[in-house]
């Protein structure tokens, strides 16, 4: 299907889940080059191709060449929707009008990425939309009241588009019994398309002039805390790899940066969240949200075990994550933002992911 001014959308056979599900890979095409590839098995972003200073594509997000890829037991969730919620919930369980539920744990004794089974272990339906700005893939499935412990059956939607070499993802639920809902986009990202290398040199701005400080467990302590003097200033142009080896207890209990950013939003709608500049290619990624944190993940858990595109193994801070999202533990913190959804309530978050070059 092609749309007014060179954009464009299409659909492919991505193969079959165990059971026989089938997966389809959706491309979309911006007018100015940039494509983006989505499967339907947990609205995986495969592929994001965007030209460097030079004009040359790259893809710029770690992933697999096939579905066999994602399918094992491994992935560390590259480039997938998480939910219902992204980040972790300590102790796996949390209290909603009084009544206490028990979630999945599946990251040691907290809940993590939405459980065993979460949204980027499922399969959704798609279908191509028109906009005034071009096509949309929107993604849709119905999560059911108890699954991974959450109650009410949460309907989610996901739209993707590409225009203006801008990728474009907007979410919205709706649900029939109180629950908790807070998704994310999880990509890794490498600029400079270098596949295995690390991305210790990718320079990162980031609007936040504080962070949730974390501890062991790598929940919330439910402090708010100045970046100022710490490691986790990047309140100006700073490579990632410039302090991530001090002497820091939060890195060391990190292992590297694993931290929710505060944004320093001004108000609601879209607002600039983070900028990063690949050192090699050029290119300049800008992050705008409407949530009100970012988690800063510099892929300290891969180790070489993930073998990526083109068979190259993705090694330790080969990606560079910038998760949109409400902040972790959120339920068990109440001074934090709340990520409560009611009945006759819509949630609604969108991200997107600006490219240029310098």
């Amino acid at each position: 299907m092609a749309a007014s001014g060179g954009a464009a959308i299409a659909r492919r056979p991505f193969g079959a889940m165990p059971d026989g599900t089938p997966v389809e890979l959706w491309t979309l095409r911006g007018a100015g080059g940039a494509t983006a590839e989505i499967a339907t098995y947990g609205g995986i972003v495969t592929s994001l191709r965007v030209p460097d200073r030079r004009g040359a594509l790259g893809d710029v997000v770690l992933g697999h060449d096939s579905l066999a890829g994602y399918l094992a037991g491994n992935r560390p969730y590259l480039g997938a929707i998480v939910g219902r919620y992204a980040n972790r919930i300590a102790g796996g369980s949390f209290a909603l009008d009084g009544r206490r539920h028990a979630l999945a744990r599946n990251d040691g004794e907290n809940h993590l990425h939405g459980g065993v089974r979460g949204f980027d272990k499922v399969v959704w339906s798609a279908r191509a939309v028109e906009s005034p700005r071009g096509p949309v893939l929107e993604l849709s499935r119905t999560s059911p009241d108890g699954e991974e412990g959450y109650p009410g059956n949460l309907r989610v939607a996901a739209a993707f588009s590409l225009a203006d070499d801008a990728l474009v993802l907007a979410f919205a639920a709706t649900t029939d019994r109180p629950t908790l809902c807070n998704l994310s986009h999880h990509g890794y990202f490498d600029l400079d398309a270098g596949g295995g290398a690390d991305i210790l040199g990718h320079v990162l701005t980031a609007r936040a002039s504080r962070f949730t400080p974390i501890g062991p467990g790598l929940v919330p302590t439910g402090e708010l805390r100045a970046v100022a003097g710490t490691p986790l200033d990047f309140t100006r142009p700073t490579a990632v790899g410039a302090r991530i080896g001090a002497p820091d207890e939060q890195l060391a209990l990190a292992g590297g940066y694993d931290h929710n950013l505060v944004l320093d939003r001004r108000g609601p709608g879209l607002e600039l969240a983070a900028t990063v500049v690949g050192p090699t290619s050029g290119r300049v990624m800008e992050v705008l949200t409407t949530e009100p944190g970012m988690q800063l993940y510099s892929g300290n858990f891969l180790d070489g075990t993930v073998i990526g595109k083109g068979g190259i193994p993705y090694r330790h801070r080969s990606g560079l994550c910038l998760e949109t999202q409400h902040f972790p533990d959120s339920p068990n913190h109440p001074g934090f933002p709340s990520t409560v959804l009611r009945p006759g309530e819509t949630y609604r978050s969108t991200t997107v992911y600006r490219f240029s070059v310098r």
